[in-house]
């Protein structure tokens, strides 16, 4: 880390992102949602979306960098607002 501050993680299990991050109504969401918790239990820094294959960032790697980068991350492990 870069000399920046830890930051606490938001009050939410980081199976569940941020709903605006990842609208509850988006229509992949249970896919999205599987790849995520898929990456996570196998300690992976992400996986490819499953609509885009864009490579995403899991919270969990995310929440190891100990602090936000502010680039609008799906699974960001910070936002709380």
């Amino acid at each position: 880390m870069s000399g920046e501050e830890r930051r606490p993680l938001a009050d939410r299990p980081l199976t569940e992102p941020h709903p605006s991050r990842l609208s509850p109504e988006h229509p992949d969401r249970a896919r999205i949602l599987a790849a995520h918790t898929a990456a996570l239990a196998a300690g992976e820094a992400g996986y490819l979306d499953p609509a885009t294959g864009l490579f995403v960032l899991s919270a969990g790697f995310l929440a190891r960098r100990g602090t936000c980068c502010g680039r609008g991350c799906r699974h960001c492990p910070y936002v709380t607002d």
